[in-house]
């Protein structure tokens, strides 16, 4: 696995100025996790998980480019072990979009997509990248993009499943760790949205979110996608069937690694 540029789509172009406009997947990732340490650089199926994202990314048709960005050597080492690219970041970001931030801004001006690509979900759909990326491609309006699917029963009050409401031009209204929309009528049907997080950002919005006053919601929420709509800029959803698995304890590292093992069993 060694390139990463990916000529396989048609050219989008940026109509005001004659130039492609170029999309670029930014994996964020780091050693240091709560829950699984050393997350990024588990095992499975044979490979480490960071190189079963960057595989699964390398394969979106609207990506022309897939980097990682990371405070740890271990992870720079592993990702260039496999002929993957890597760019070393700050260690003292308090968040991953201030981590993809400072490796977009390495980048040459053409790439005005990022896509951030969670580094804890291994199985993640090319088709739902690709998404994400032609959304902001195809409407240079947007400042960012990201995906909602169908809640899962039984997860309304879950506040480690976040909640959102759309309106009818497929822009976020809000985002909850509370159950939202509250069910006060019985005679409106709505089907409760689930937000997925994997974000689409124009570059020039992204470069300068790190630098947005934090503001109340988010603070109370805990939710970063809250500053966006506080400042008063758009968030346009992609919808898609259902959430990749992600993650984040060793229980679910379990459960993945077994649902590799019975793809490969089934494949044999």
């Amino acid at each position: 696995m060694t390139g990463h540029e990916n000529p396989a789509f048609p050219p989008e172009f940026d109509r005001g100025h004659g130039v492609r406009m170029k999309a670029v997947a930014i994996i964020p990732a780091r050693l240091a996790a709560t829950r699984l340490p050393d997350k990024p650089l588990a095992r499975i199926a044979g490979r480490t998980m960071i190189e079963w994202v960057y595989a699964r990314a390398l394969t979106a048709r609207k990506i022309d480019r897939v980097l990682v960005a990371t405070p740890d050597q271990a992870i720079l080492d592993a990702v260039r072990a496999f002929g993957g690219d890597a760019v070393p970041t700050r260690p003292d970001h308090s968040t991953g979009t201030d981590r993809i931030a400072e490796a977009a801004g390495l980048l040459p001006s053409e790439f005005t997509v990022v896509v951030n690509v969670q580094g804890d979900e291994p199985r993640i759909s090319p088709g739902v990248i690709d998404a994400v990326a032609e959304t902001l491609l195809s409407d240079p309006t947007l400042d960012m993009s990201t995906v909602c699917c169908p809640l899962p029963d039984g997860r309304e009050d879950d506040p480690n499943v976040v909640k959102v409401v759309v309106d009818r031009s497929g822009n976020a209204l809000y985002f909850s760790r509370s159950p939202i929309p509250y069910r006060r009528g019985t005679d409106a049907a709505y089907a409760p949205l689930q937000h997925v997080g994997l974000y689409g950002y124009r570059r020039d919005f992204l470069e300068s979110f790190p630098g947005l006053e934090r503001t109340p919601l988010e603070r109370i929420e805990s939710l970063e996608q809250l500053r966006v709509l506080e400042h008063g800029r758009r968030i346009r959803m992609v919808h898609v069937a259902h959430a990749p698995e992600s993650v984040d304890t060793p229980e679910d590292l379990e459960r993945v690694r077994a649902l590799f093992a019975a793809e490969e069993g089934r494949q044999a």
